[in-house]
């Protein structure tokens, strides 16, 4: 959802920090590299070490990158397939780092019981297909858009449970793992049910490689 709305409004910060990172000469690949790299020290170093509210803070922070690059992009005159698989392939792996820190956190130092420990698992596992539904129905010539949990929504609930966790709020991660499991086991529902039906949906594919 925030997806779809929140440009607009991020842009008005967005675009100048664009502009201006173009101007030294950064490309929007270099910012995508260097904000997966340091998004994934912050989780897999910071959150099992309990930290979790510097962790919230500079998570948040770099995920910004997520738009910047994009900006770049267009600032630019348009993106690349490359820079877009590179975008998207990143985006998998900070968000799998991410909860993954999380479920480390929960086993290791927290002694969560099992149910939040699977609740972490859920969120990890389908926050990675809810972006293949799309990636994958696109391919196929499918527009999937919109959903009750997307990139955006995932990333704010987890780190807002993350931060008020750290500041001594009573099973803020748990409450906030749970909302997302269940949210994000009804936007795959969502996304396939708009990929069903599409128009485009029955469309024949070629056979792949080697297929007779």
């Amino acid at each position: 959802m925030l997806s779809v709305h929140g440009r607009r409004p991020a842009a008005v910060v967005v675009e100048p920090l664009a502009r201006a990172l173009l101007k030294v000469g950064l490309t929007p690949n270099a910012i995508t590299v260097m904000g997966t790299l340091a998004t994934i020290a912050v989780a897999v170093v910071l959150i099992p070490m309990g930290h979790l509210v510097a962790a919230a803070f500079l998570s948040a922070f770099f995920a910004a990158f997520d738009m910047v690059d994009g900006t770049m992009a267009r600032l630019r005159g348009g993106g690349t397939a490359f820079g877009a698989t590179l975008d998207a392939s990143c985006d998998r792996l900070t968000d799998g780092a991410l909860f993954g820190a999380i479920v480390f956190w929960l086993v290791y130092v927290d002694g969560a019981p099992r149910a939040t420990v699977a609740a972490g698992l859920v969120v990890l596992v389908l926050s990675q297909v809810i972006s293949y539904v799309k990636a994958r129905g696109e391919a196929g010539g499918l527009k999937i858009v919109g959903g009750l949990i997307e990139r955006p929504e995932r990333l704010i609930l987890a780190l807002l449970g993350l931060g008020l966790e750290g500041f001594g709020v009573p099973r803020a991660i748990e409450v906030a793992l749970w909302v997302l499991a269940l949210g994000s086991a009804v936007t795959v529902v969502q996304r396939l049910r708009i990929a069903g039906r599409d128009e485009r949906a029955s469309a024949p594919l070629a056979p792949p490689p080697g297929a007779k």
